[in-house]
């Protein structure tokens, strides 16, 4: 009804500036907002305020010559001037009505912009380390990340989703010597494990599935190990301490190089990663999310890329040594300092590598970038925005969102994993759906405090067992009309939704009419919370449609009425359940 409206005031304007000369000076849009108090209508536009300059007009005047030409509608039942000029529309029930008709008449997607033609958009998201499990933290990213693109995908733009896997640098050194240890100790060795490797029990299944898997391939007798490492230092001053043992883990690592051979240091490697690749993958296909690729670090380091990038920011005067160092100028680009690129022993940055990986998702052809990030990563995106720059000049390419951090309250977890809390516990806890409405629940930018005894309740106090039980709840009407031989509209007449007339029906048409808009919001913001809050708002009014109003009634044509007003609403909020990943389930 918005673009109705605004057509409406802007054939008035274009009448009202032909009379005063001025045809060609008449604007081509109207600001319509929603009002807030019913008492001042449906709609609202201050139009008449924008133009009492160029008409030379007090705003109230030119709101009454704006009334005065409005053409006739069908959907607006009076029209009313408020305050100093703002024009406000009341809406006849054929208005919202139509809202029915519209979304049984377009089917599972109504309000949905399949088209994607806002632009090529590459959601980067999750992109944990594959040292590990996925804790409660990436859970959030996960479900933000995955919502959002649903969300962009059906409102016009083209999204594709990808992980990057951190499969490269010291970090994937320090998981292999960790799985090795656990390997050597499913040989029946005993072994010190390093104070700063990967102590997780996760571990421990990778070593011993690497002995099943090739036996005593790559044993070593654990004294021929360490005897004669230096001693791993256990006590003294923090910085010193962790100086001390990330050399004593240097040497481990070293050694582990020398006495297994480069092969069979890369097969114990490739071994270890996969196996927590395997199980982050299969968190995320538990947790219904999905990618479009899975890019390597590693990949992206033999391609050649890093070595090109830096070669092309040299010949631009991007780049400097210093001290043996190679450093990006960065602050010239908006950066806060200049950033290392490779250091002084030759070994490139995490920076230099992820600097080509988004040149790379630049030249194929993306409009946006989206990454979504911790919220420590924070000090993160001005160098990367500003290696875009200096490697495309582009400087609209990137946006990053940041997730601001879980805790966990008001209760225990029945289980845990290691140390920390992984997502495939809370997901065991309280399931996938509740898991993902809770992350979604709240904007990504504040803190989430994440209640599991709420999300476990079957109560109206639960927001996903609200909105899940709004759906569940038609799905039973109609399996009551089905046992009384009633047949559920799928498609409904203007006419035959002409009943529909009572505050409870127009509050709930209200409601449904809400989301193509707020579809539309929530993409422009990046804002997933948006729906959940839209649904939790459309529940609210079915649920009290629900217990106002009888559906199944003798009058034929205010039940055939109400059926189909129930079954537009099950179709959005099955759409909008859709689009965070939860389910609509049928019976609770």
């Amino acid at each position: 009804m918005k673009a109705d409206v605004q057509a409406l005031l802007l054939t008035a304007c274009r009448s009202l500036f032909e009379e005063a000369g001025q045809p060609d000076a008449a604007p081509d849009t109207a600001h319509i907002e929603n009002t807030r108090d019913p008492e001042h209508g449906d709609l609202a536009s201050n139009l008449a305020m924008t133009l009492a300059k160029p008409l030379k007009r007090a705003p109230r005047q030119i709101a009454e010559a704006l009334v005065a030409r409005l053409p006739a509608h069908p959907h607006v039942a009076k029209v009313e001037i408020a305050g100093p000029g703002f024009i406000n529309f009341f809406l006849s029930p054929s208005a919202w009505q139509a809202t029915a008709h519209a979304i049984l008449a377009t089917g599972a997607e109504w309000g949905f912009d399949r088209s994607g033609s806002k632009g090529r958009i590459l959601v980067e998201f999750v992109s944990a380390n594959p040292t590990g499990p996925m804790h409660v933290g990436h859970g959030r990213n996960a479900a933000y990340g995955d919502a959002l693109a649903r969300i962009l995908a059906a409102a016009g733009w083209a999204v594709s989703r990808e992980y990057y896997v951190n499969d490269a640098g010291r970090q994937v050194d320090v998981l292999t010597i960790s799985a090795w240890l656990r390997y050597l100790e499913a040989c029946g060795e005993s072994v010190r494990l390093p104070a700063r490797g990967y102590p997780g029990d996760y571990l421990e299944a990778t070593g011993t599935a690497l002995h099943a898997a090739q036996g005593d391939a790559y044993h070593v007798a654990a004294d021929t190990v360490f005897d004669g490492l230096p001693e791993e230092p256990t006590e003294g001053e923090k910085e010193a301490l962790k100086r001390g043992q990330e050399q004593y883990l240097d040497a481990l690592i070293a050694r582990a190089h020398a006495l297994l051979g480069e092969a069979h240091y890369a097969a114990v490697r490739d071994f270890a990663l996969e196996a927590q690749l395997g199980t982050i993958r299969d968190t995320l296909e538990r947790f219904g999310v999905a990618f479009d690729a899975y890019a390597s670090e590693r990949a992206v380091v033999a391609s050649g890329a890093p070595s090109r990038a830096l070669a092309r920011l040299r010949e631009q005067g991007h780049v400097y040594e210093q001290e043996g160092a190679v450093w990006l100028r960065t602050s010239a680009l908006g950066d806060e300092k200049d950033r290392v690129l490779y250091k002084s022993d030759g070994a490139a940055t995490y920076f230099a590598n992820d600097l080509a990986y988004h040149e790379d998702k630049v030249e194929r052809g993306f409009d946006t970038l989206i990454d979504v990030w911790g919220a420590d990563h924070h000090g993160y995106i001005g160098r990367v925005r500003a290696a875009i720059q200096a490697l495309t000049g582009r400087t609209d390419a990137l946006e990053v969102t940041l997730i601001q951090f879980v805790s966990l309250s008001s209760g225990r977890m029945g289980k845990r994993s290691g140390n920390f809390v992984t997502l495939a516990d809370l997901i065991e806890e309280v399931g996938t759906d509740a898991t993902r409405f809770f992350y979604l629940s709240r904007s990504q930018d504040q803190h989430l405090e994440f209640d599991l005894e709420l999300a476990k309740r079957q109560s109206n106090d639960n927001p996903v067992y609200y909105v899940q039980y709004a759906h569940a709840r038609i799905c039973s009407v109609f399996a009551q009309a089905a046992a009384q031989d009633i047949r559920v509209p799928t498609q409904a007449s203007l006419d035959a939704l002409a009943p529909l007339t009572t505050m409870h029906e127009i509050d709930l048409l209200k409601q449904l009419t809400r989301f193509p808009e707020l579809l539309q919001t929530a993409a422009e913001h990046r804002a997933p919370h948006m729906i959940s809050f839209y649904l939790r708002d459309l529940a609210d009014a079915l649920h009290s449609y629900y217990n106002a109003h009888k559906v199944l009634i003798d009058d034929r044509a205010t039940r055939d009425a109400r059926l189909a007003l129930l079954a537009a609403t099950q179709s959005v909020l099955a759409s909008g359940l859709q689009l965070l990943g939860v389910s609509a389930p049928e019976t609770m």
